[in-house]
């Protein structure tokens, strides 16, 4: 079962993912303070990580970008991570942050869900910025 993280704090979007993964074939964890998102992937180590474009004062960039550096230094394999963008626009900064994919708010939870299924089993199938 892939446990997923998600970094939001915005209540819609919370709701939405919980919706999306609202079955036995998912744990979701939920975490609204990006200056934990880091600590919280190291003690589970979620599979996928999906995080909100702006959390707080943190951006989703940053983010995905700490997450991939407290891989490294740990020696594992970074999450898959998805941002949740506000504009179609800001696919290039999702790119730019090496986010495997994106989704564009407001999201239809099924549409964020089969992004994640999509990564988990062939990550080249997924439709980036259709949400």
């Amino acid at each position: 079962m892939p446990e997923i993280l998600l970094v939001a704090d915005v209540p819609w979007v919370v709701n939405n993912a919980r919706v999306a993964f609202d079955d036995a074939d998912y744990t979701l964890d939920v975490q609204d303070d990006p200056r934990l998102a880091a600590e919280t992937w190291q003690e589970r180590r979620h599979r996928v990580v999906i995080t909100d474009l702006q959390v707080g004062s943190m951006g989703g960039m940053a983010i995905t970008r700490t997450l991939r550096d407290a891989a490294a230094v740990d020696g594992e394999t970074a999450p898959i991570t998805v941002i949740l963008l506000d504009r179609d626009a800001d696919s290039f900064l999702a790119g730019r942050a090496g986010a495997d994919a994106w989704i564009r708010k407001p999201f239809p939870p099924l549409d964020l869900r089969a992004i994640v299924d999509a990564l988990l089993g062939d990550p080249a199938s997924v439709p980036n910025g259709d949400g």
